[in-house]
């Protein structure tokens, strides 16, 4: 990506908020933008610096992480909200999912694992650990029943089916031989004709049409 990935931060905790931002300090394609202490205040950043990425703790005072997900994303939609906590709150990360969250890491991962997360949600993909992927998209799968509202293309069922598969914008073009601009068109036109905000729901679609299975994803 060529234009620096605007983040801001969200946890409640002063030294936690601190020590994400010293680590994001030197990649050079990452800036940190603003900082949130609690859920109502991450909504508010969110709507006045536009960020492109949030790292957002679930255990927040004033609002919880899962409504501040909700609500930053019925006003943008477009951005890319990373869960950052702690493991053992596999329901709260779900329910962050199923809202739109695209991506989860532990707060004891490495530097480069978070980098690389920011870098994934920034382009739009859905970034899950291995061993949480085929429990998130079961249990979406299993509670949700969406349909199309017009009839896919093949060729957009190529690249939904690609997507699914958890495939970047940049290896759908490679895998069809075709532009990266011209699956950027068509996975928007996929969304738009889904409902979909975002790869997850997208997924879900294609995990309901048989187009991929949980063994794909």
């Amino acid at each position: 990506m060529d234009e620096t990935i605007r983040v801001l931060v969200v946890d409640d905790h002063f030294v936690v908020r601190k020590g994400v931002c010293a680590l994001l300090l030197d990649a050079g394609d990452i800036t940190v933008i603003g900082e949130a202490g609690d859920g109502r205040e991450a909504v508010e950043k969110a709507r006045s610096l536009r960020p492109q990425v949030i790292l957002m703790d679930l255990k927040l005072p004033e609002l919880g992480g899962v409504e501040a997900i909700r609500e930053i994303l019925a006003e943008r939609p477009e951005t890319g909200i990373i869960v950052l906590t702690a493991y053992g709150l596999e329901a709260q990360v779900l329910a962050a999912v199923e809202v739109g969250a695209l991506g989860y890491v532990a707060k004891t991962a490495e530097r480069e694992e978070l980098l690389a997360a920011i870098r994934r949600v920034a382009r739009g993909e859905l970034c899950l650990p291995a061993q949480l992927t085929r429990r998130v998209l079961g249990h979406l799968h299993a509670r949700s029943a969406g349909r199309a509202s017009e009839p896919l293309t093949e060729r957009e069922a190529e690249v939904l089916r690609l997507l699914a598969r958890g495939l970047s914008n940049q290896k759908i073009a490679e895998e069809l031989g075709i532009a990266e601009i011209t699956v950027r068109t068509h996975v928007s036109h996929i969304l738009g004709k889904l409902a979909a905000n975002n790869r997850v729901q997208a997924t879900l679609y294609a995990l309901r049409a048989g187009l991929v299975s949980l063994e794909d994803v």
